[in-house]
């Protein structure tokens, strides 16, 4: 078990509206809740990680948080205040995807070293390895905790996968064998989750498609493009009748999850790396900026390095919040939607807590 960290707070806060974006003046109400943020949402800094983080993750009930990023290092910390309660240790390069299941008793985890790996949540104990040919990019738990799938890159000449398992059944885990592998022929995965009550899987590719795989048979079910690059990221509501995309091409998008039905954008300058969807508002959340080769040359307020909040039905901006070094990468509500976190280029993840002005506030059309 790893040593706690300390709890550090920082004293960023939000600000106020880019004009670019949004010509509307603000409210004066919103105004004074934005200026709040400075003095109110401090946020807990999480240090566990050497390289950018690539994707954090809660837990069903949200007192775990889940970390990886660009080193072999998989962190568990309590949300609550930041502690690290563990380390589960194997993986020998990035780890791009976690993920647990419905009672937080099994972790799964995706990375570059060409495996994919279960884990016991509670001892850290490695309970599968599943090796492929290339680099895990996607991986996740059905609404069972039975059957996983993940995706892998099409790179060294080897094809993009979509690998099923069934944790049921042994012999798949011990021969390595999928109950079901659909290829990908056109462009590779970058992003999936799974779909409402686990009949599919939502991805999202490289070429900015969306396609809704069957969980049974593999057909396309519905197969959409509504971005024109890469999606990064796909996160579903708390009922998952919605999920919201994020992608390259600068803007993030609300879809029906069962019709895949484009109903909302949200439009920034920069690529989108990351969105959540509130749990308990119509608000989403909104992590990216400029590309990571390109921070050096750039100042923090230049390249957009804020994570911007939006509201779902107006598709307006209506507050900021700074902080990060650097693109955010991705981004996850509190099931309780009380708080986020977001986790960075610059390796950093760091909790906020919403003051109370956040639930007071009434957003004007």
């Amino acid at each position: 078990m790893a040593t706690p960290l300390p709890v550090t707070s920082g004293s960023e806060g939000a600000e106020t509206h880019n004009p670019e974006v949004a010509p509307k003046p603000l409210p004066v109400l919103l105004t004074l809740l934005l200026s709040s943020f400075d003095a109110g949402m401090k946020p807990i800094l999480l240090q566990g990680h050497e390289r950018s983080i690539t994707q954090i993750k809660y837990n069903r009930e949200g007192d775990l948080l889940f970390t990886v990023a660009k080193d072999p290092i998989v962190n568990v910390w309590y949300s609550v205040n930041g502690e690290r309660l563990g380390t589960y240790m194997g993986h020998t390069g990035a780890v791009w995807c976690v993920d647990a299941d419905w009672d937080t008793k099994h972790v799964l985890t995706g990375s570059a070293d060409n495996s994919c790996r279960l884990w016991d949540c509670e001892t850290g104990k490695q309970l599968a390895l599943l090796k492929t040919n290339s680099a895990v990019r996607t991986c996740g738990f059905d609404f069972g905790g039975n059957i996983i799938m993940f995706s892998t890159d099409k790179q060294m000449g080897y094809q993009c996968f979509v690998s099923f398992f069934d944790l049921r059944d042994p012999s798949q885990i011990d021969n390595n064998e999928p109950y079901m592998k659909i290829p990908c022929n056109d462009s590779k995965i970058t992003s999936a989750v799974w779909g409402p009550l686990g009949e599919c899987i939502i991805a999202g590719h490289e070429g900015g498609e969306l396609n809704q795989y069957s969980a049974k048979s593999g057909e396309v079910l519905v197969n959409v493009k509504e971005h024109s690059r890469q999606i990064n990221d796909i996160q579903l509501s708390r009922d998952m009748t919605m999920f919201v995309t994020a992608s390259k091409d600068n803007t993030a998008k609300l879809f029906d999850s069962t019709t895949l039905e484009h109903q909302k954008t949200f439009r920034t300058e920069r690529p989108v790396n990351s969105a959540a969807l509130s749990p308990n508002y119509d608000h989403v959340v909104l992590g990216g900026g400029q590309e990571a080769m390109d921070v050096t040359t750039t100042s923090t307020r230049i390249g957009k390095f804020e994570a911007r909040f939006f509201h779902l039905a107006f598709e307006e901006e209506f507050g900021r919040v700074k902080g990060h070094f650097g693109p955010i990468n991705s981004v996850a509500f509190h099931p309780d939607g009380k708080s986020y976190s977001s986790g960075g280029e610059d390796g950093y993840v760091r909790i906020h807590y919403f003051d109370p002005q956040y639930f007071e506030f009434e957003f004007e059309a």
